[in-house]
């Protein structure tokens, strides 16, 4: 700030104390609605507010503190016109990808999300189902808890149906491995040079 606009701020804070200090004295006299004056205030405090707020992002835009801010200029993320207070903490989590401490719902809304991929990781049908029960216990006891944070919307897992499709990408991914492994073979076999001329 230079000199000009602390003097110029001076004067502003001087002009409204000698403003204050006259409406105080014309409700004294009973000239003026306190209740009145009141909310004038309150609207003057805001626009204050409002005015301040401005000058601070706009000098912040021309120093270049948002360039590089994906959000600068959009509107937020997930923002469906529900008000969520924790809308930055849940993306913070999501995009740093953090675990262990996350609540429950945030932790296995994202297990539930990759669980195909760490269940078709498992080579035996024991441990597929194990994966699945100790999963669908722990989504059973985050429904149980009373400790606030967001609701818990994950769905348990039908463990039967889960084995059978797990059998399924299982197969389906065998299936690929050989027809692979046949096309790569056939591949070298075409590759080879023929042979023109035959032992006698």
């Amino acid at each position: 700030m230079n000199d000009v606009d602390a003097r110029m701020d001076r004067l502003r804070r001087a002009a409204r104390y000698r403003y204050q200090q006259l409406v105080d004295s014309e409700i004294e006299r009973g000239s003026l609605d306190p209740d009145e004056v009141r909310e004038e205030r309150r609207l003057l405090r805001l626009q204050d507010v409002e005015r301040h707020a401005r000058a601070r992002i706009e000098e912040a835009e021309r120093r270049g503190v948002f360039e590089g801010n994906p959000y600068h200029g959009k509107p937020l993320p997930g923002n469906d016109g529900r008000h969520d207070p924790d809308w930055w903490i849940k993306a913070k989590i999501e995009r740093e990808d953090i675990r262990g401490i996350a609540p429950p719902a945030l932790a296995l809304r994202t297990e539930d999300a990759e669980l195909d991929d760490h269940l078709d990781a498992l080579t035996t049908e024991d441990d597929v189902r194990a994966v699945l029960v100790d999963f669908n216990a722990r989504v059973k006891e985050a429904r149980r808890q009373l400790l606030g944070g967001p609701p818990v919307v994950t769905p348990m897992r039908d463990v039967d149906a889960e084995v059978g499709r797990w059998r399924e990408r299982r197969d389906a991914r065998r299936a690929a491995d050989e027809q692979a492994a046949a096309d790569r073979a056939a591949a070298e076999q075409a590759a080879r040079p023929r042979r023109w001329w035959r032992r006698a």
